[in-house]
């Protein structure tokens, strides 16, 4: 949650999970609909203020993220250079409306922060057309469905992301 500078009002945000991962997949009934080798996995969550604005700040912000280790050991690398040689790293992006939860009132998550769904759904997908028009190698799961993900953490490196309006 975030204040608006301007009025005080409590702004919903996207939310991410990111993990650098060696390897990840996403499956839907029996069947993977988007894998990636070494880069980055993203478990995102659209909320009710999240604007076409927001999302190109997250997307831009992901992708020059330096988490990847450069040959001394240090972050310095972003999903654009992986190795120090030009090597890109894939995006692979699942939406997770989960991120969203309320867990300290009572005992079952609350989702109210979470954007209705057919604003998660068009976020989801403006987020993933911005990212494919900004990054060679997106890939993504399936809103709404069940999905089984698979993943190896390189690291374990992984980060939780919220983006405010003064971002």
């Amino acid at each position: 949650m975030h204040r608006s500078e301007s009025d005080g009002t409590i702004l919903k945000l996207m939310k991410a999970v990111i993990q650098r991962v060696s390897h990840a997949s996403v499956t839907v009934e029996q069947r993977v609909v988007g894998s990636i080798a070494a880069g980055l996995l993203m478990f995102v969550c659209a909320e009710r203020d999240d604007s076409p604005q927001i999302i190109e700040k997250f997307v831009n912000k992901v992708l020059k993220l330096r988490i990847f280790s450069d040959t001394h050991g240090k972050m310095n690398r972003s999903i654009m250079d992986i190795d120090g040689m030009g090597a890109v790293g894939g995006l692979l992006i699942v939406s997770q409306f989960t991120l969203a939860a309320k867990l300290w009132d009572g005992n079952r998550p609350s989702f109210t922060d979470a954007a209705p769904p057919a604003h998660a759904r068009r976020c989801y997908e403006d987020l993933l057309g911005y990212a494919r028009s900004q990054h060679p190698i997106v890939e993504a799961g399936e809103f709404g469905a069940d999905m089984k993900v698979a993943l190896l953490n390189d690291g374990p490196v992984t980060f939780f992301m919220e983006l405010d309006q003064a971002s």
